[in-house]
C-alpha cells in the first residue's frame, strides 16, 4: 500500500491554478502565489451531498456498536492527499479543520508513506511495548531526535503518554506530587516525614472559564467551554478564575483590554488566598495560550508574563497546555514562544500536531518514586518515528514560515469578508494560520459549516459562534484563495 500511495502522488500530474481560473471564481483576496503543494489535489471535488449515500449506511452499520451522534462521515483515507481529505462517496474537501488540528503535514505525506515502508520501521509499528518498564533500546535516541529537539526553553525532561487528556492528568498528579514533597522533611536517614496526614490531600488546581483540558477526571474538573463535556460527571471543588475578553479590534481598545487583563489576574491572586484559606491549596495553574475549544480566546504577552509571576509567588506550578496550540499553526512550534520569555514555564502539555502525547517539565517535576506516573503504554515508540520525520520536513521546507505567510494572507481576507458582511462576522483574530471569526448566531454559524463543507471545505467551531480554522502546515496562501472564494459564496447566501 505504501509503495502504491507514494506511485500515485508522484504520478498525477500537477495542474496549478486550474481551480483559480476556473469559471466563476471570485477572489476577496490579493494574487494567489504560483506554488503549489507537490502532492496536492487542485481543488474541491464534489459528487454527492454530505453525508452521501456510503457514509449513511456505514453510520448506520457502526450505529449497531457504539453511540455515532458525533460522526460527520466516513473517509477514504487511501485517497486523501495533503491539504484534501475524501470522503467514502469520492468528495474531495479542502480541510482547514484537521482532525481537530491534529494533522501537521497533511495527509499521506511522502517522506512520512517513505519511512512507514521501510523495513527498518516494522519493528516499531509491530510492537507496541510498556514503555514504563520495557522500552526498546533505540528508545532514547528516538526521544532526544524527536522531542527533545524541540524542547521548550528551560526544559531538557520530556514524559511521554498516548494522548492529550492522559498528558494534562498526569502533569496535574506531577503537580499535585511536587507540592506535597516540598512539604515533606527528612531525617538524617533521608526517610520522609510528612508535616500532615499521608494519603490523599486537599489540594486544587486553579483553571480558567471557557478552558478545555480534556475529559478525563481531573481534566474534566478544569474544563470549562461547554456543558455538555461535564454533565453528569461528578467534579472537583477547585477554582476557576475568569479569562480575559477582549475587545476587537485590538488597536481601539488598548486600555480596555488592559484593565480587563488587570481584573482577571487580580481575581486570580485573589482565589489563591481563598483556597488557601479554605484548606485546598492551589499546587498549580493550567493554561492555554489561545483558548481554542472556548472560542478562540486570546490574551496579550503581559498577562501571561503577569500570571507566570503570580504562580512563582505563591508557590503554584505553572502548567501550560499546548495540546492544540502545539506544533506550528502559531508561526512558531510553541504558542507560548510568542510571550518572548526564557522560563515561560513548569509544565508544557502537547499532543496531536506532535502525534504523540506527552508533558515536559522542569526537574523539579521529576516523580520521585516509580509508578508515580505510569501506565502501560506511555506512548508509543512508532509515533515518536513519525514524529523526528514531520521535524525534518518542517525545517527543510521552512514550513514554520509558511505558516506566518499563509496566516497574514487568511487573516486579511477575514478581515476583507468582516468589513463586507458586517451583519454575520465579528471579533477576526488570530496568530499564524490559527485563526477564528465569530458569526451572528450559533445557528447561522451551523449553517455556514454545512454549506461550506457541502461546496468542498470543512471548517470547525468553537466557543457559542465562533468558526475556528486550523490547517495543516502546508496549507499555503493557493489555498488560502481557494478558501476565501468559497467562503464569500457562502456567506453571500445568507446576506
Amino acid at each position: 500500500m505504501a509503495s502504491s500511495l507514494i506511485s500515485r502522488h508522484f504520478a498525477l500530474p500537477l495542474q496549478k491554478h486550474l481551480w483559480l481560473s476556473a469559471p466563476g471564481c471570485r477572489y476577496v483576496s490579493k494574487a494567489a502565489p504560483k506554488t503549489q503543494v507537490e502532492y496536492d489535489y487542485d481543488g474541491p471535488s464534489m459528487k454527492t451531498s454530505v453525508p452521501g449515500p456510503r457514509s449513511q449506511e456505514l453510520t448506520k452499520q457502526l450505529g449497531d456498536i457504539q453511540n455515532v451522534g458525533a460522526i460527520n462521515f466516513f473517509c477514504n483515507y487511501d485517497e486523501s492527499r495533503g491539504n484534501y481529505l475524501v470522503d467514502v462517496d469520492g468528495n474531495r474537501m479542502l480541510d482547514i479543520y484537521t482532525q481537530i488540528s491534529s494533522i501537521p503535514i497533511g495527509y499521506n505525506h511522502p517522506a512520512l508513506i517513505k519511512l512507514m515502508s521501510d523495513p527498518s520501521s516494522l519493528s516499531t509499528l509491530v510492537n507496541r511495548p510498556a514503555l514504563g518498564i520495557l522500552p526498546p533500546e533505540n528508545f532514547p535516541d528516538k526521544l532526544t531526535e524527536s522531542l527533545l529537539s524541540v524542547a521548550p526553553s528551560g526544559m531538557s525532561r520530556v514524559q511521554t503518554m498516548a494522548c492529550g487528556s492522559c498528558s494534562n492528568e498526569n502533569a496535574y498528579k506531577a503537580m499535585f506530587i511536587l507540592y506535597r514533597v516540598s512539604e515533606y522533611y527528612y531525617c538524617c536517614c533521608h526517610r520522609p516525614f510528612y508535616q500532615g496526614v499521608p494519603g490523599c490531600p486537599d489540594l486544587s488546581i486553579l483553571s480558567f472559564m471557557g478552558a478545555f483540558h480534556g475529559r478525563t477526571m481531573g481534566c474534566l474538573a478544569t474544563t470549562h467551554s461547554k456543558a455538555i463535556h461535564k454533565l453528569d460527571v461528578p467534579s472537583f471543588d477547585w477554582p476557576i478564575a475568569p479569562f480575559p475578553k477582549l475587545q476587537y479590534p485590538l488597536e481601539e481598545f488598548t486600555r480596555e483590554n488592559a484593565q480587563e487583563e488587570a481584573r482577571c489576574l487580580e481575581e486570580v491572586e485573589d482565589l489563591i488566598v481563598k483556597w488557601r484559606q479554605k484548606g485546598k491549596p492551589v499546587a498549580g495553574i493550567v493554561i492555554e495560550p489561545i483558548q481554542a475549544e472556548g472560542g478562540d480566546n486570546h490574551a496579550s504577552p503581559d498577562f501571561f508574563r503577569n500570571l507566570r509571576n503570580i504562580a512563582r509567588k505563591h508557590g503554584c506550578a505553572f502548567h501550560v497546555d499546548e495540546v492544540q496550540t502545539g506544533g506550528g499553526n502559531t508561526g512558531k512550534l510553541w504558542a507560548h514562544e510568542h510571550w518572548g520569555m526564557d522560563d515561560p514555564a513548569d509544565i508544557v502539555s502537547f499532543s496531536k500536531k506532535l502525534l504523540t502525547g506527552g508533558y515536559y517539565h522542569r526537574d523539579e517535576l521529576q516523580a520521585d518514586k516509580p509508578y508515580r506516573i505510569f501506565n502501560t503504554w506511555m506512548g508509543d515508540p512508532s509515533k515518536n518515528l513519525l514524529l523526528a520525520e514531520v521535524l525534518n520536513v518542517i525545517r527543510r521546507e521552512n514550513l514554520l514560515e509558511e505558516v506566518t505567510r499563509s496566516g497574514k494572507a487568511l487573516l486579511n481576507g477575514l478581515y476583507d469578508l468582516q468589513a463586507q458582511f458586517p451583519g454575520l462576522l465579528s471579533r477576526a483574530r488570530g496568530q499564524g494560520t490559527f485563526c477564528a471569526i465569530d458569526i451572528c448566531d450559533d445557528a447561522t454559524r451551523s449553517s455556514i459549516l454545512l454549506k461550506a463543507r457541502d461546496k468542498g471545505v470543512l471548517l470547525g467551531g468553537c466557543g457559542d459562534r465562533s468558526i475556528r480554522f486550523r490547517p495543516s502546515l502546508v496549507f499555503k496562501e493557493y489555498h488560502v484563495h481557494i478558501f476565501l472564494n468559497i467562503f464569500s459564496e457562502v456567506l453571500a447566501q445568507h446576506k
